[in-house]
């Protein structure tokens, strides 16, 4: 940590994806003020996504938990500490050891993971510990181990620079790894014979540098790639001297594709995908040697996800694309440390440095390194329940205390419903969390200030086994405190002292290392190991440098690639092909729920928005819920563009604004994961996607809903602006739609109702606003405008009429950010605007803050490139996340301009 007199700059990693980024940040005192892309660093060499760059700006300590809470009350950390191992220990003693949980998160450090799955399973002897990371990667992880012996990416990034074909499947990589995706974008033109294909049921922005494109239909992969491996079979494009030397079932897994494919045609028709354009991507990856397959949730979110992995995997194995330059079967992680997090155990079916309950031996071994038996500690036999299973045994009232760090339960997992029943029925619920406003702190009977990314010290682990330092810029704000810290003074108080006496992570990392390495050698030997980090001290481990495991003697300086001699670590040391039999999505569609729901990550935002929801120029890309929707459902359902509308599932609803968009299927509707109760009514995506798991990885079906579609009738819209400190009362949260939406200085609300307002100055005293100073009204029209000002400062403004009407907003933004308002001001307030400026439309450019409008003006005025609208605008200029949106704009007013010429009478 620096001292608050200095000003540096300071190494890091990224917490948001799994692409690792790495991070410079610039410290003046106990401020952030800058970040940029690490240049040194191998994950991004410099580059950024539009969220990284502007990680300084979620800082600050507005909004931060900073003290402990014991039922609601503030207390100090003692207090709070002996309340929490008090009812601990009541509830072990009352129901056994197994009625104690934990709810992990990718978002922890390696450190914080390893503690806490060493104070759970190893000494307070329970097995029910998972992480969040089941929601994302466990199909990945199920399908890796079953096919490869062990959880290990077999690529690197630097593959993807070297392959023939890299295939996206189930991933929209421009928006949600934007770094590797302009990566990828940058090795494609300097290698003009690379070819992409994207497989996915949505047109993406993926699909900019795609020279095939696939939609198939959803739930279908599994079988397109059975036909994959057929298709290969028949055209003798098996690599059969690579299949007989290393690996097995490949007959058994042939035949059961064989079985269940068919031919091209049948494939095809199944998955609703032209034959010629199917054939043309068999013939592609057949072809091929050096074949990349990036795939992440559109595959692993399945009650099939195990099985569509292992039949992505099959293929490559067939086919000896795997263990060379620019080939394997890519998983894309999601979270920053979710490998991490599975490195240390952190998943309930794992021990600890990827050992497994039934490895022989394991059990043992992992006690003997802990000592857990001088404590009189017993390790669990049997693995625990997966996230799932987990939040049903509370329903059940079989789990008694839940300990949740670091993620959002009540928004994140499906059926949410029902997981707030449970949370509110169980007797014991912990919380550590950063910030004061999630869902979860409503079922928290204790809440532990954790510290954050800028104060954590610690390592994250990326999707391309990297493991990189996270460093801590700032000291945590008030009482917080770091999550591997608050779990050995709980394990202290719980007697288990003489086992948590760590110091400083470093300590940690260093028996993490150790065990990686402790009796991991001969017959069974483990892929995981960092061994060689043993050792480094204090300094070392401040100067650690980012290293791909396994980290070895015989590899000091990491691996970046594996199973390049053909070798697995399996009992036959053969990699295993899988027999796949397809199977549809188990959320059914019905004449009641007729459309097929996808939901997933958009451009700007991340997991329940409790970080980037803090930086308001994040906001303005995707500023509200939204259900995109193909023009004919939408004209079948009567609902038009920017209409606010109602998903409708058997467990839930959710409100948003609808987009329609050629870019969806017909029949299939998409909406975004990151909306929450603190951001908006109604709007989670949980609350339509039912419990339903994948058998062997436990990973739920979050993108195969099935769901209904409804206008949602409203006699008004509203857009109201109120500076940061008014706050909104509950009879404004209590009309039928709301949504806030940070800004700078103040906040964006978004109001509907169907109940008619006669009187709007009534009204604006009913949500207690200062009263209003200047209004104007055109009751014919329904239009109404007003301001409240109060000593000179704009406190509030409101406009009734729908968004589509709203003036430009920085201007009045800047308004609420002026220490008074000037009489020019005052005379244009009720216009929004200054005098003749123009609309910029909603923002694109995230970094640059260009608006739609202002780049469409820009094009019809001759700027006809992306880097032409860079010259002028800036936008594109700096992460490129925006590019795929500009050619998009580019190419529609291409089309605008050429249907005028051909309607004109000129042209007639």
């Amino acid at each position: 940590m620096q001292h608050a007199d200095t000003a540096c700059q300071i190494k890091t990693t990224c917490p948001y994806c799994g692409v690792g980024c790495g991070v410079i940040a610039s410290v003046e005192g106990e401020r952030v003020t800058h970040v940029e892309g690490d240049g040194e660093h191998p994950a991004n060499f410099g580059r950024l996504c539009v969220k990284g760059s502007a990680l300084h700006e979620t800082l600050g300590e507005r909004g931060r938990l900073t003290t402990p809470l014991v039922d609601g009350r503030p207390t100090d950390w003692d207090t709070a500490l002996d309340t929490l191992t008090a009812r601990l220990q009541v509830i072990r003693q009352q129901h056994g050891n197994a009625s104690v949980a934990a709810y992990l998160s990718g978002q922890l450090l390696t450190e914080d993971y390893y503690v806490a799955n060493k104070l759970f399973k190893g000494f307070l002897g329970t097995p029910h510990l998972d992480t969040n990371s089941r929601l994302c990667m466990a199909s990945a992880v199920a399908a890796y181990k079953r096919s490869l012996g062990a959880d290990a990416v077999p690529c690197n990034y630097e593959d993807l620079e070297e392959a023939e074909l890299v295939v996206l499947v189930g991933s929209n990589l421009a928006w949600n790894h934007p770094v590797l995706y302009q990566r990828l974008k940058v090795a494609k033109t300097r290698n003009p014979l690379m070819r992409i294909v994207v497989i996915d049921p949505r047109v993406t922005d993926s699909c900019e540098i795609a020279d095939l494109y696939l939609g198939l239909k959803p739930g279908s992969d599994a079988l397109l790639f059975n036909g994959l491996l057929a298709w290969m079979a028949a055209t003798h494009r098996v690599d059969t001297l690579y299949v007989e030397a290393h690996t097995e079932g490949f007959v058994e897994a042939l035949d059961m594709a064989k079985a269940t494919a068919g031919d091209i045609a049948t494939v095809a028709q199944a998955c609703d995908l032209d034959p010629e354009r199917l054939e043309t991507f068999y013939y592609w990856f057949a072809s091929q040697l050096h074949v990349v397959t990036l795939y992440s949730q559109g595959i692993n979110q399945s009650t099939s996800g195990t099985d569509k992995c292992n039949a992505i995997i099959n293929c490559h194995l067939a086919g000896g694309k795997i263990g060379l330059p620019g080939a394997g079967p890519f998983s894309i992680t999601g979270q920053p440390n979710a490998m991490g997090g599975r490195e240390v155990g952190g998943l309930a079916n794992q021990l600890a440095a990827h050992m497994d309950y039934h490895l022989p031996g394991a059990l043992d071994r992992v006690s003997r390194f802990w000592s857990t038996q001088t404590l009189a500690a017993v390790l669990p036999e049997a693995p625990g329940y997966k996230a799932i299973e987990l939040f049903d045994a509370i329903e059940r009232g079989e789990i008694k205390a839940l300990w949740v760090m670091a993620t959002n339960p009540a928004v994140s997992l499906p059926d949410a419903a029902r997981v707030r029943r449970a949370l509110n029925a169980c007797p014991l619920v912990i919380v550590s969390e950063c910030v004061s406003d999630t869902d979860m702190l409503a079922y928290a009977d204790i809440v532990l200030p954790a510290t954050g990314w800028s104060e954590k010290e610690g390592t994250v682990t990326n999707s391309e086994r990297r493991i990189s330092r996270q460093r801590g810029l700032l000291p945590p704000p008030g009482e917080a405190r770091h999550d591997w810290w608050i779990i050995c003074e709980a394990a202290k108080r719980l007697g288990f002292g003489e086992a948590f006496g760590y110091a400083h992570p470093w300590e940690i990392f260093d028996e993490h290392a150790r065990l990686s390495g402790f009796e991991n050698e001969g017959e069974g030997k483990r892929l995981f190991d960092i061994s060689a980090l043993v050792g480094l001290g204090h300094e070392g481990y401040e100067r650690l440098s980012p290293i791909q495991w396994p980290v070895t003697a015989n590899a000091p300086h990491g691996t970046a690639r594996l199973f390049e001699e053909g070798v697995f670590p399996t009992p036959s040391g053969r990699a295993h092909l899988l027999p796949v039999t397809p199977r549809p999505p188990e959320q059914k569609v019905s004449d009641a729920y007729p459309l097929r729901l996808n939901t997933g990550r958009i451009r700007d935002q991340w997991h329940t928005m409790t970080r980037t929801g803090r930086a308001p120029r994040l906001m303005n890309h995707r500023p509200e819920p939204y259900i995109d929707v193909h023009p004919e459902d939408a004209a079948t359902y009567g609902i038009s563009d920017q209409q606010l509308a109602v998903l409708a599932a058997p467990h839930g609803r959710y409100r948003g604004r609808v987009r329609v968009a050629n870019a969806q299927r017909r029949g299939e509707v998409f909406i975004p994961m990151h909306w929450s109760d603190v951001h908006s009514r109604e709007a989670r995506s949980g609350a339509l996607i039912e419990g339903l798991t994948d058998p062997v990885s436990g990973q739920p079906e979050s993108k195969q809903g099935a769901v209904s579609l409804a206008p949602l009738s409203v006699a008004w819209e509203a857009t109201l602006l109120c500076a940061d400190d008014v706050t909104l009362n509950e009879t404004a949260l209590a009309l039928d739609y709301w949504t806030r939406i940070p800004m700078q200085g103040c906040q964006r609300w978004q109001l509907a109702d169907a109940r008619p307002v006669h009187d709007w100055l009534a009204q604006t005293s009913a949500w207690q606003l200062a009263p209003a100073t200047l209004w104007c009204e055109d009751a014919g029209e329904g239009r109404f405008r007003a301001a409240g000002i109060v000593d000179g400062r704009l406190r509030w403004w409101l406009m009734i009429a729908p968004p589509r009407e709203l003036p430009g907003l920085a201007w009045l933004e800047a308004r609420f950010n002026a220490p008074t308002l000037d009489d020019a001001s005052r005379r244009r307030l009720l216009a929004g605007c200054e005098d003749g400026a123009a609309d910029t439309g909603p923002v694109v450019c995230s970094c640059h803050q260009v608006g739609q409008a202002a780049i469409v003006r820009a094009i019809r005025a001759g700027d006809t490139s992306v880097e032409a609208l860079g010259a002028r605008l800036a936008c594109g200029t700096q992460c490129g996340s925006c590019l795929p949106e500009l050619k998009t704009l580019i190419e529609e007013e291409r089309r605008h301009a050429h249907a005028e010429q051909a309607s004109s009478p000129e042209m007639a």
